[in-house]
């Protein structure tokens, strides 16, 4: 029983993960949510950022190639804060940088504990490949 509650409420954390990253995503893109930056430049870095939050977390979502997918998200989520957040204070409260620190370990989580419940993955993998432990 214990496993299975465990199973499914990884599966929460994929979907609620995964559709917070798609926002910062979809700001750096298409200026969605408002920001007070606006839309990046499609072929600049911030831009392939963009890209990969958003369609990253479109795959993140739907538990598709979970695994490959979080370990791409999750150097991605350590590149930002070294380059963009920690430059400009030690303190990750001081430096903007919570967020990008909580989704690289989030997503590296992932990588190994698999995509939980609900996930295109699940429909034709082995339990322990989706997070479930072998029984």
């Amino acid at each position: 029983m214990r496993a299975t509650n465990t199973f499914y409420a990884l599966g929460v954390l994929r979907i609620i993960t995964a559709l917070l990253f798609i926002e910062h995503g979809t700001q750096k893109l298409f200026g969605f949510p408002a920001s007070a930056h606006g839309p990046v430049a499609l072929l600049s870095l911030m831009g392939l950022a963009g890209i990969l939050e958003a369609l990253g977390g479109l795959l993140v979502l739907t538990g598709f190639k979970t695994r490959y997918v979080a370990f791409i998200l999750s150097g991605e989520m350590a590149v930002a804060y070294w380059t963009a957040h920690a430059p400009r204070s030690f303190f990750p409260v001081d430096n903007g940088g919570d967020a990008a620190i909580l989704f690289c370990f989030v997503f590296l989580f992932f990588v190994f504990a698999g995509a939980g419940a609900w996930s295109l993955d699940g429909r034709s993998a082995s339990p322990r490949e989706i997070g479930l432990p072998a029984e």
